[in-house]
């Protein structure tokens, strides 16, 4: 049997292919940097989307432009006071703690004060002293890190500043290039891409709001129980506990095991109460806090949480973990769309500010 020649152009697509993949990894991986800001300025974005239209919608003669503007700068403030309130504890704890630190070393290394008693247990100083010399080598070569430290608070800096850019224009441009797409669909697919993407923004904007709501009211119970139980440099602890809370699953604990054994180093009744405290306070978020506050965003079961945020932390690291499940969550609206359209029955999705009740019906080509 004679088989017939490959045609050259079949040849020349097929490695044209190749080389445009190989071209479109590469460019992945080197602007990895600026992708990544570029989906945390459209999950910024995507928050502060129904706000500006809001504002666009229930004021007289405001253009989109000014009603960005204000949103953003209400944004900054609001960003501001929380620094603010967050920064001022945080610098007269750190005043305190640099003006104890000499006698807190002394003491730990004379094995007095809860430190040192700490230490004297665990057999840690007689460590430190047969070590003297490798601990006092590692020192002496942290000043690459430390440099290191000093250039990445500067690209962090930049992409801050980035990112604020990029979310604004996102919201003040992202309507037309949104509408401009759609015009190329049929009226009712495109009235289909807007339901889902109303109840995609919707998931991401309960998220990041939601989330941030439990980790300001965790942080502010840990401050309070802290500071009534007499734990030394309480507002650091729980600015640290505040900011771990937001890592889904994992952060809660990891926050509560550090606040508890800065408890038990100031004191055991103080141990116990913070070990109390953190055992009662996760089971009020986990079961009255997360459903209220995220009941009507995003619904995912543990399993799929989990493993979203263990794929999310393989590919992204913290990043990964901290968008996880908004992510999942757009994915399970898209799914869950696809499915509905499948058997006939579009998934009612009300627009944000649409006050028409939904009308079920088939899109044009559903049927196909």
């Amino acid at each position: 049997m004679q088989t017939r020649p490959v045609p050259v152009r079949t040849i020349l697509a097929a490695i044209g292919l190749v080389l445009a993949t190989y071209l479109l990894l590469q460019l992945v991986v080197q602007t990895r940097r600026v992708l990544v800001w570029t989906v945390i300025a459209l999950f910024f974005a995507v928050a502060l989307h129904p706000a500006v239209d809001a504002l666009e919608r229930r004021v007289k003669h405001c253009r989109r432009s000014v009603a960005t503007l204000l949103v953003f700068l209400a944004a900054i403030v609001v960003i501001g006071a929380l620094v603010a309130l967050f920064v001022t504890p945080l610098v007269q704890e750190g005043t305190r703690l640099a003006g104890r630190l000499p006698g807190i070393i002394q003491d730990a290394r004379a094995g007095r004060g809860p430190i040192g008693d700490l230490l004297e247990r665990t057999h840690a100083l007689r460590y430190v002293r047969q070590h003297r010399e490798q601990i006092r080598s590692f020192a002496t070569g942290l000043g690459t890190p430390a440099l290191a430290f000093v250039r990445s608070a500067a690209t962090t800096v930049a992409g801050a500043v980035t990112i604020f850019v990029l979310a604004y224009l996102m919201v003040l441009e992202g309507p037309k290039a949104v509408d401009g797409a759609l015009a190329l669909v049929d009226e009712a697919r495109a009235a289909r891409i807007r339901r889902v993407g109303a109840a995609c923004a919707r998931t991401v904007t309960g998220y990041l709001t939601g989330n941030l709501l439990i980790s300001v009211i965790c942080g502010v119970l840990t401050y309070i129980v802290l500071l009534v139980t007499g734990v030394p440099f309480a507002g650091l602890l729980a600015l640290f506990v505040a900011l771990a809370d937001l890592i889904p699953l994992v952060g809660a604990t990891l926050g509560a095991v550090v606040a508890s054994v800065a408890a038990f180093i100031h004191s055991l009744p103080a141990g116990i109460v913070a070990v109390v405290f953190f055992i009662v306070y996760q089971q009020v978020e986990n079961h009255l806090l997360q459903p209220v506050i995220l009941s009507r965003t995003v619904k995912l079961n543990p399993l799929t949480v989990l493993l979203a945020i263990l794929i999310a932390v393989e590919l992204a690291g913290i990043l990964g973990a901290l968008l996880a499940i908004p992510v999942a969550g757009m994915i399970q609206v898209v799914l869950r769309d696809i499915w509905e359209h499948r058997d006939g029955r579009p998934l009612k999705l009300p627009m944000r500010g649409d006050s028409r009740p939904e009308i079920p019906h088939r899109a044009a080509g559903d049927g196909e």
